[in-house]
């Protein structure tokens, strides 16, 4: 069964500027290719994402292309750097624009993201992952994506120390080896998905 993912990194940082967002995005495409998926990353902070919660904000709004993406994937990976405690900017743009499919529904009542699996990363020097982790998870299920079991890793610095999750010579093992079953667990739920429908209400 072919399974396609999305990851959407959203640094703050634009164009090639190292990123540990796009480290750890990078990192979880590796794990879901593993594990039989296959995707691309999408710098977000590149895209003239407008404001707004429509699915199209007109003339120069970029966010179309992105959401052509989300909706040709099986899986979403959302990585999201830790500015003062919280998400990034990028990160809640992309939640708020996410919200237009609340009201997309197909033809047996069904939200048109239900059957789409979604997971989460989070880095920063400073606290806020779990917080982060947990307002990711209730936006995305919001609007009809499953969070599988232990569906997100995060790395957390020394606070204040200024090192980057991709300054690191290597991973943390229990990073990895998260991030790695929440890959696993991910591609499992989607073929599940793919085989055993949610119900209609109509």
């Amino acid at each position: 069964m072919s399974l396609r993912t999305l990851a959407l990194n959203c640094t703050l940082k634009p164009g090639d500027q190292p990123s540990s967002s796009e480290l750890m995005a990078t990192q979880f495409l590796d794990a879901l290719r593993t594990a039989g998926a296959e995707g691309e990353v999408v710098r977000v902070v590149d895209h003239d994402v407008r404001p707004g919660v429509e699915a199209d904000m007109g003339d120069g709004d970029e966010w179309p292309r992105i959401r052509d993406k989300v909706l040709a994937a099986d899986i979403l990976v959302l990585v999201s750097p830790t500015w003062m405690g919280h998400m990034s900017s990028v990160a809640q743009r992309a939640l708020e624009r996410l919200d237009a499919e609340s009201a997309e529904t197909d033809d047996r009542g069904r939200p048109h993201l239900y059957g789409k699996v979604a997971v989460v990363g989070v880095v920063g020097n400073e606290d806020g992952a779990h917080k982060i982790t947990a307002d990711l998870y209730q936006a995305l299920n919001d609007v009809g994506f499953t969070i599988p079991a232990q569906g997100g890793t995060y790395w957390n610095g020394e606070a204040m120390s200024g090192v980057d999750y991709n300054d690191l010579d290597e991973a943390p093992e229990a990073t990895l080896s998260t991030l790695s079953s929440a890959a696993r667990n991910a591609v499992h739920l989607a073929s599940v998905l793919q085989t055993q429908e949610y119900p209609g209400s109509e």
